[in-house]
């Protein structure tokens, strides 16, 4: 069918190498963002003063001490930028919450044409929107079960990147304290194997891509990560996480809206 192989384009341009792009909200969302869906360009400072009275991270401290801060989180705001040689593949702004498990993001940028495409995930269900695909302002309805479609649901959690760390961390390597948005935290290099941990989010490793591949995290003083960038043979993601624990209410698109 032909949303199947737009479906699977979607899936592949920001999450084939494990990052999810999230976005703006669909009208069935409730909480309406303030920040603006085009990843604003962080004011980076390297004078930022230390995180006082924060123990550094390590290679067996680093995944306990995020995940830690992490599950204490019920919902987030990411808003998140896709470019490739230099030229922005897509913008995405999205929500998500923890409990249920739930998200609405929306992409828009070169990779639709210009135009938008729009996420619901609930649980195990997605509805998505395509450009060109299914008609203006309707959705189509995914469960996990729909084999290659599934998987689209499976990386479409932004936290799956920081799930894939475990024992496929190399190193930790602590940068130094930055200054980004106004806000004081603190950056660290963290290396993995490419193939182990784009396997564990259902992803075979990019032709010519390196054995290891190197995240930049910014934390604050309570290890929750605010801000992370990779680079993957040529694609560069950027992706911020704000307004932690702020109410959010998703739901699914009206009956009227879901076309099959």
């Amino acid at each position: 069918m032909k949303y199947r192989a737009a479906v699977a384009t979607l899936a592949a341009v920001p999450l084939a190498l494990g990052l999810t792009a999230c976005g703006g909200q669909p009208e069935a969302t409730g909480y309406r963002p303030s920040v603006p869906a085009e990843t604003p360009t962080a004011v980076v400072s390297k004078t930022a003063v230390p995180l006082e009275k924060v123990a550094r991270l390590n290679r067996v401290t680093f995944v306990p001490a995020m995940n830690a801060a992490l599950t204490k989180q019920k919902s987030w705001h990411i808003v998140g930028k896709v470019t490739a040689n230099g030229s922005t593949l897509m913008t995405m702004d999205g929500f998500q919450t923890a409990k249920p498990n739930a998200m609405s993001m929306v992409m828009a940028g070169a990779a639709f044409g210009g135009k938008t495409a729009k996420m619901i995930q609930i649980k195990n269900v997605a509805y998505v929107s395509i450009p060109g695909t299914t008609p203006g302002g309707k959705f189509v309805r995914i469960k996990a079960s729909d084999g290659d479609l599934g998987q689209l649901i499976d990386s479409s959690d932004p936290t799956t990147i920081f799930k894939s760390f475990g024992s496929n961390l190399g190193t930790v390597k602590f940068v130094g304290a930055e200054t980004v948005g106004g806000q004081a935290l603190d950056r660290y290099d963290v290396t993995v194997d490419t193939a182990k941990a784009l396997a564990l989010q259902h992803k075979k490793l990019p032709a010519g891509a390196p054995k290891t591949l190197t995240y930049s995290l910014w934390m604050d003083k309570s290890h929750l990560v605010r801000r992370m960038s990779f680079d993957l043979v040529g694609v560069s993601m950027l992706m911020t996480m704000t307004d932690y624990n702020k109410p959010v209410h998703i739901t699914a698109p009206p009956a009227s809206k879901i076309v099959k």
